[in-house]
């Protein structure tokens, strides 16, 4: 199962909710179950840097089937995913991508953030997400 435009667009508009309420400038990417972007949106203003690193934070969390938060404790040095986040063609291995599932809890994608604090951009990621439940 795969994230249709339409469910894309409602976790962008949620996420720029969000993020408009925490008074923040966004990146925010949606990615379906194949890792490949669905949608896309920079808010006004957000950082241009920022853009990669949303899209990494989305395909980051669908490749491993988890927030990308923690993919970065797991990746820390001693731990079993030291430097994970080289592989892949890069991958962002800090808070800001979390997944996408449907009512029955099947993952049907991934959202990204950036362009805050990396607890904003969980924050604003988390709030996407939840469009689809």
């Amino acid at each position: 199962m795969n994230i249709s435009l339409a469910q894309a667009e409602q976790v962008i508009a949620l996420a720029q909710k969000k993020a408009k309420e925490i008074d923040t400038k966004m990146n925010i990417a949606v990615v379906d179950a194949g890792a490949n972007l669905v949608a896309f949106a920079r808010m006004d203003g957000a950082w241009l840097g920022s853009l990669d690193i949303s899209i990494k934070k989305a395909k980051t969390a669908r490749f491993f089937d988890m927030n990308t938060g923690i993919i970065g404790e797991l990746s820390q040095p001693g731990q079993p995913l030291f430097n994970i986040e080289h592989s892949n063609n890069g991958l962002i291995t800090f808070p800001g991508g979390v997944l996408v599932t449907n009512s029955t809890g099947d993952i049907i994608g991934a959202v990204g953030v950036s362009g805050s604090s990396v607890e904003n951009d969980h924050t604003v990621a988390e709030a996407g997400a939840a469009a689809i439940l």
